[in-house]
C-alpha cells in the first residue's frame, strides 16, 4: 500500500504538519516523490513512523529517537519488544495510581480505614518505577545496583512529612533557579542558594552525599538531553546554568570557594 502525506496523517492520528517537519529534519523520509509532487509513504515508512511515535509516547526526544533509527545495530523486532514491555510498565504505574485514588475515595466515603502514609504510596512507586524505566539502566551501570537499590528504598520509606518536604524543596529550587538566572551569575548569592537547595533535594534520594557526585550529577544533565529537557522546563538553559552553579558551589571550578559546599 502507498500513501500520501494526507492519508497517513489520518491513519497514524498525527498531522499533516508533523509529517512534513519529520521530513524536514530526516526523521521520517517519504519512499518517493511522485509525478505530481506529492510524498508517498511505502510500509517501511510505516514501521519507522510507528516506531518513532512509540519512542516519542515513551518520552523520548526527537535527536535520540533519529540517533536509535539511524543506528546501524538498530533491530525493529527487538525494538517492538522493549516498547511493548516499558508500556505494560507505564499501566502498572497507572494501576497504582488508579487503586491509590479508589482506596483514597472509598476511604472518603466511609468505606474502609486508609492511613495517612498509604495515600502516598502509589505516588512513590510511581516515581521509583518511572526513574528505573528512564534512567535506570544507565544509573546502574555508572553507580552500581546497591546504590540505586538503596536510593530506591530510600523513596519508598519516605514518611508523608518527608513526602511534603520534597515537593516544598523542589518548589523553593525551582523559583530560585529561575531568579538566579534572571540576575544571570551562577557563583551569585541566588545561584548558590538554588545548589545548596539542590543538594538538599538530592538528600532525600541519595543515601550518601558527596560533592564529587553533586557536581557529577549535573553534568549528565548537561550530556543527557532527557535531563536537559527535564531542567529546560524550569527555563530554557536551566541545566547547564545549575551545572555551572553547582561547579562553583562543589569546588568543582578552579576559581570556586570550595567552602561554600556542605556534606
Amino acid at each position: 500500500m502507498e500513501y500520501t502525506v494526507q492519508e497517513l496523517a489520518r491513519m497514524a492520528g498525527v498531522s499533516p504538519r508533523t509529517l512534513r517537519y519529520y521530513d524536514q529534519i530526516g526523521l521520517l523520509k517519504p519512499a518517493r516523490i511522485n509525478a505530481a509532487g506529492y510524498r508517498i509513504y511505502e510500509s517501511g515508512q510505516l514501521d519507522r513512523l510507528q516506531h518513532i511515535l512509540l519512542y516519542r509516547e515513551l518520552g523520548v526526544g526527537l535527536k535520540q529517537i533519529k540517533a536509535i533509527l539511524e543506528n546501524p545495530a538498530f533491530d525493529g523486532l527487538s525494538a517492538l519488544k522493549k516498547h511493548h514491555r516499558e508500556l505494560l510498565h507505564r499501566r502498572e504505574q497507572l494501576n497504582l495510581l488508579i487503586a491509590n485514588v479508589e482506596k483514597t475515595i472509598a476511604m472518603k466515603e466511609g468505606r474502609i480505614a486508609m492511613a495517612d502514609a498509604e495515600r502516598f504510596e502509589g505516588f512513590k512507586r510511581k516515581l521509583v518505577a518511572e526513574n528505573e524505566q528512564q534512567y535506570g539502566a544507565e544509573a546502574r551501570e555508572k553507580y552500581g545496583h546497591d546504590a540505586v537499590d538503596a536510593a530506591n528504598r530510600k523513596v519508598l520509606n519516605m514518611t508523608p512529612e518527608q513526602w511534603a518536604e520534597v515537593e516544598q524543596l523542589s518548589h523553593a529550587f525551582n523559583q530560585t533557579l529561575k531568579a538566579a538566572m534572571a540576575a544571570g551569575d551562577p557563583g551569585g548569592e541566588l545561584a548558590q542558594k538554588a545548589a545548596d537547595l539542590h543538594r538538599q533535594w538530592l538528600c532525600y534520594f541519595w543515601s550518601q552525599y558527596s560533592k564529587e557526585a553533586h557536581a557529577g550529577v549535573t553534568q549528565l544533565y548537561v550530556d543527557d538531553e532527557r535531563f536537559t529537557a527535564y531542567y529546560d522546563r524550569i527555563q530554557p538553559g536551566a541545566a547547564l546554568f545549575l551545572r555551572d552553579a553547582v561547579r562553583i558551589y562543589t569546588g568543582a571550578d578552579a576559581g570556586g570557594d570550595d567552602r561554600k559546599a556542605h556534606e
